[in-house]
């Protein structure tokens, strides 16, 4: 293990930039985001002290999850933004001022990189990672707005079969905090599919206090949007992938529909 605390700039030129976007052009309303897309981890930071079987599980990013995002968003025609570090690392769906922005233990695995981790350290974790994230996801929606593109955000995320020894029932869930316009429209296609069983805010609910990407840039800024969380059992092949990238295009694209009809787009 190598961990360098104090490096002062965290991704060299020869590292993977932290941003993975797909069809920035895309004319769909909807505008894909995918906090924990990857798992990739500086090199200044080795391993985080973490086995390399952990860092294939959910700790480290949301399993399928990526292969969801990019097959929606080419069937939609839509923009998708996506980061490709490890949550581990710095949570970017997290306030950077949150207790789990960079967590010292995840479930029941203990992260020994990030203990101790110094104010300087975490914060260029953050300029490095959370930060180019977000402020190409504001940058999109910027354009969006000066374009009179309309803009729907959808957060994509999966979730474990089981937690804690509990088993999950969900298939998937719709996450949403303040906003109700898009998320009782989602809540009702999913449940009309005759073989899901679809959580309402399951098994999250967005809070301020957990949650940056909506309530960032999605409630404060007026949007309409939604979280997506599909469970990762489901997603777990490239097959299952497809499948759920079919499925969310069918449901989104009806909506779209019905949106446009009532004006709201």
């Amino acid at each position: 293990m190598r961990v360098d605390r104090d490096t002062a700039e965290l991704l060299g030129d020869e590292e993977v930039p932290p941003v993975c976007e797909h069809n920035p052009t895309g004319a769909s309303p909807f505008l894909l985001t995918c906090d924990h897309y990857g798992r990739l981890i500086p090199r200044a930071l080795g391993d985080l002290g973490v086995a390399a079987s952990e860092l294939t599980r959910h700790i480290a990013w949301d399993i399928g999850i990526a292969g969801v995002a990019e097959a929606l968003s080419k069937q939609l025609g839509a923009h998708l933004i996506a980061q490709r570090y490890s949550r581990l690392v710095i949570d970017c769906n997290r306030p950077p001022e949150a207790p789990s922005s960079i967590p010292r233990i995840s479930e029941a695995t203990a992260i020994a990189g990030n203990e101790g981790i110094g104010r300087e350290a975490a914060e260029t974790r953050r300029r490095s990672i959370f930060d180019p994230y977000h402020r190409r996801i504001s940058d999109a929606i910027e354009q969006r707005l000066r374009d009179n593109i309309p803009t729907v955000l959808v957060s994509l995320h999966s979730f474990t079969p089981v937690y804690a020894g509990v088993a999950r029932p969900w298939h998937v869930g719709a996450l949403y905090h303040r906003d109700t316009r898009l998320a009782p429209l989602l809540l009702k296609s999913l449940r009309a599919e005759p073989d899901l069983v679809v959580g309402d805010n399951e098994p999250y609910a967005v809070r301020d206090e957990t949650d940056y990407t909506i309530p960032v840039h999605g409630e404060k800024r007026g949007l309409m949007n939604t979280g997506i969380e599909i469970r990762q059992d489901l997603i777990a092949d490239p097959a299952g992938e497809k499948n759920w990238a079919d499925r969310l295009s069918r449901i989104l694209a009806a909506i779209e529909a019905r949106l446009r009809a009532e004006r709201l787009l």
